[in-house]
């Protein structure tokens, strides 16, 4: 789906939004509500009232890119949180984009050690 040419943070906005945002729109609502840079080159992750369409918006290079994924049966498992952006791992927006939780208790935990034997 994406194919960043760096390591890049995915960011959820959590509750809802009105799809009817495009880019403009939603590069608006990074900058002012989430408080982050829409020109990083990060990943912004939108969702609507009836969680089934997804809006994914990133910077490449020299413009905007605009994901859009609409499900025509079920809905997504959209994070609710009071924080009102959530920083998670590009697995975990592969996991919500495929009906999962981004809370997988079953997955390995990621680990990191101070020094190598």
């Amino acid at each position: 789906m994406f194919s960043p040419a760096r390591p890049v943070k995915v960011y959820i906005a959590t509750g809802i939004t009105d799809m009817r945002k495009s880019i403009n729109g939603l590069s608006i609502l990074v900058a002012d509500q989430l408080d982050l840079d829409p020109l990083s080159g990060h990943l912004f992750a939108f969702c609507n009232r009836k969680r089934d369409i997804i809006k994914v918006l990133y910077w490449d290079r020299n413009g905007f890119c605009l994901f859009h994924k609409r499900l025509e049966k079920d809905r997504f498992q959209w994070p609710e949180t009071l924080e009102g952006v959530l920083n998670i791992h590009g697995h975990e927006l592969s996991w919500l984009l495929d009906g999962l939780s981004v809370y997988q208790r079953e997955a390995h935990q990621q680990l990191s050690y101070e020094s190598m034997i």
